[in-house]
C-alpha cells in the first residue's frame, strides 16, 4: 500500500492525515495546536507540523506529502533564510489604512481586473505595506516573502535555500499581487512594499514536483486552505462550499474569473488549475464560542436554544462582527445586538438570533456570487461550526439552497493529500476517492428573516474612518 500525507496548517491547529494512496482510505492521523493571536512566529507551525505528525506515526511508508495552509499570512525571510519577524496572519487587521491607500491609489477596477481581488487588510500586498511604512528595518531586511503553507513546504524540503521557495497558483492568488493570468505583478509588489527585488516563490502547477524532503518523501506543490478544501470534496460546478471555520468562507470551482470592483468576490485560483471565487467573513465559528460563553452552555445546549426559539427570533437580531469585518469592508465594526424586548430577553432568543446572524453573513456572500453569475444549485456545509444542528437545519432556509454536511472530517487535509496523490500518479487529474458520506438539509427560504437581519446590519455600520 502507498501511503501519501496531507497537511492542514490552519490558524489555530496543525492537522496531519495519511491515508491510501489508491483508495483514499483514512490509516493514521494527528494534530497539534497553534498558539492563539493574529501574529506568531512561523517556528510555532514547524513545532506543531513535527507534533502532528509524530502522534500520525511519522512518514514512514508515505511516498508523497503536500501542505495546505491559512492564506494571506505575510512570512518574511532574510539573506540567510531567517524569519525577520513574527508572521502577520489574514485575520490581524491593523494593515486596514494600508489597503485603504492601496485601493485609493490605483482604483478598486484596476485591482480587481488585474489580480481578482481589491486589496483588504487581510491580503499580504497590504501587510507589506503597513510593514514598509511602520518597521522599514524589517522592510529593509526582508530577502523573500513567502506564505505560511510555502514556508512549511520549504521547511519540509529542507535545503535552507531561498531559491527552493515554492507555492502554488491557489494561494499565490491571495498575495494582492499575482496575477489572474497566472503570473506575478512585481509592479504591484513594489507599491506595496517599495522595492520588487525580494524573492518569491517559484509559482508550480497543480501536480508538479516540489522536490523531496531529506528523507526522499516527494513533495507536492500546496496549496491554500480554501482550494485544499474545495480539492477534499471533490467540488464542481454548481457546488458551494460555505465553510464555518475561525474565518467564514463561501467558495465555487469556476471555468472562469471574476473581476468584482467592490471587494465582495475574491477570484483565487483552484488547486485544479481552474478558478476559485470566493466570498469570505472574518467572524464564523468563533462566534457561536462567544454566545456559548455568554450564555454559560455548550455548543450542544446552545444548538438545542436555538431550535426551542421562533425563526427570526421574533425581531432580535444579532450582527456577528466580533473582530470587524471582511464582507463587507467593516475592520472597525464591532457587534451588535438589536430588538432586545421583555419577550425576546431569553437565551433561547439570543442562541437563535447568533444562529441566524452568523448565517445571513453567509447568505449575503452567496448572494455577492451568483450576482457575478456564478452557479449555485446546492451548498456543501463544513468546519467546525458545521457540527451544530442548529446551524445545519437553519441553514438552508437562510441560503436559500439545499445544505448538505458531509460526515465531519479534515477536508483541508485531505485535499492536501490528494494533492499529493496526484503528483505520485502525474495523471492529468486528480485520483478519485470515495466521497464522504452526507446528510442533506432543506427548507422553505424565509427572506423575512434576512431582510430583517439587513436592516440592522446596515443600521449599525461603522466605517473606516
Amino acid at each position: 500500500m502507498t501511503l501519501v500525507a496531507g497537511v492542514d496548517s490552519s490558524t489555530q491547529s496543525c492537522t496531519v492525515v495519511i491515508r491510501d494512496a489508491e483508495t483514499g482510505a483514512l490509516v493514521r492521523q494527528g494534530r497539534a495546536p497553534h498558539p492563539p493571536g493574529t501574529e506568531v512566529h512561523p517556528d510555532a507551525w514547524w513545532d506543531a507540523l513535527q507534533a502532528a505528525l509524530e502522534q500520525a506515526g511519522g512518514l514512514d511508508g508515505v511516498g508523497a506529502i503536500a501542505v495546505a495552509g491559512q492564506q494571506h499570512g505575510m512570512v518574511c525571510l532574510d539573506a540567510d533564510g531567517e524569519v525577520v519577524r513574527p508572521a502577520l496572519l489574514w485575520n490581524d487587521t491593523r494593515s486596514a489604512r494600508a489597503a485603504a491607500d492601496l485601493v485609493d491609489e490605483l482604483g478598486a477596477q484596476v485591482w480587481a481586473d488585474a489580480t481578482g481581488t481589491v486589496p483588504v487588510a487581510s491580503i499580504t500586498a497590504t501587510k507589506l505595506r503597513w510593514l514598509a511604512q511602520h518597521e522599514p528595518e524589517h522592510a529593509a531586511a526582508t530577502a523573500a516573502v513567502c506564505l505560511p503553507h510555502d514556508w512549511l513546504t520549504w521547511k519540509l524540503r529542507g535545503t535552507g535555500s531561498l531559491d527552493d521557495l515554492v507555492t502554488d497558483a491557489g494561494d499565490a492568488s491571495g498575495t494582492g499581487y499575482f496575477a489572474t493570468s497566472g503570473e506575478y505583478r512585481r509592479d504591484l509588489l513594489a507599491r506595496a512594499l517599495g522595492r520588487d527585488d525580494v524573492v518569491l516563490p517559484r509559482v508550480l502547477g497543480p501536480s508538479e514536483d516540489a522536490g523531496t524532503t531529506p528523507g526522499g518523501v516527494r513533495l507536492g506543490p500546496g496549496t491554500g486552505d480554501n482550494a485544499g478544501a474545495a480539492l477534499g470534496l471533490g467540488a464542481g460546478p454548481g457546488d458551494l462550499v460555505v465553510s464555518v471555520g475561525t474565518s467564514g468562507v463561501v467558495s465555487a470551482v469556476s471555468p472562469t474569473p471574476t473581476a468584482d470592483p467592490t471587494g465582495t468576490i475574491a477570484c483565487f485560483a483552484s488547486a485544479t488549475g481552474e478558478y476559485l471565487p470566493l466570498v469570505v467573513t472574518l467572524n464564523a465559528a468563533r462566534v457561536l464560542d462567544a454566545v456559548c460563553a455568554l450564555l454559560g452552555v455548550d455548543h450542544a445546549q446552545l444548538a438545542k436554544l436555538a431550535l426551542s426559539a421562533p425563526a427570526g427570533s421574533e425581531g432580535l437580531v444579532l450582527v456577528p462582527y466580533l473582530e470587524g469585518e471582511r464582507t463587507p469592508n467593516r475592520p472597525d465594526a464591532t457587534g451588535a445586538v438589536h430588538g432586545l424586548t421583555l419577550a425576546t430577553s431569553t437565551p433561547a432568543h439570543l442562541a437563535r438570533a447568533a444562529v441566524e446572524g452568523l448565517l445571513c453573513g453567509f447568505g449575503d456572500a452567496i448572494d455577492g456570487l451568483t450576482a457575478a453569475g456564478v452557479p449555485a444549485q446546492r451548498a456543501f456545509l463544513v468546519g467546525g461550526g458545521a457540527r451544530s444542528d442548529a446551524v445545519a437545519q437553519i441553514a438552508p432556509a437562510l441560503l436559500g439552497l439545499p445544505v448538505l454536511r458531509p460526515t465531519p472530517g479534515e477536508y483541508v487535509a485531505d485535499g492536501a493529500a490528494r494533492q499529493a496523490a496526484w503528483v505520485l500518479t502525474g495523471g492529468p487529474s486528480a485520483p478519485t476517492w470515495s466521497a464522504a458520506d452526507t446528510e442533506t438539509f432543506e427548507a422553505e427560504p424565509q427572506p423575512a428573516v434576512r431582510e430583517r437581519y439587513a436592516q440592522v446590519r446596515d443600521m449599525t455600520a461603522v466605517r473606516l474612518a
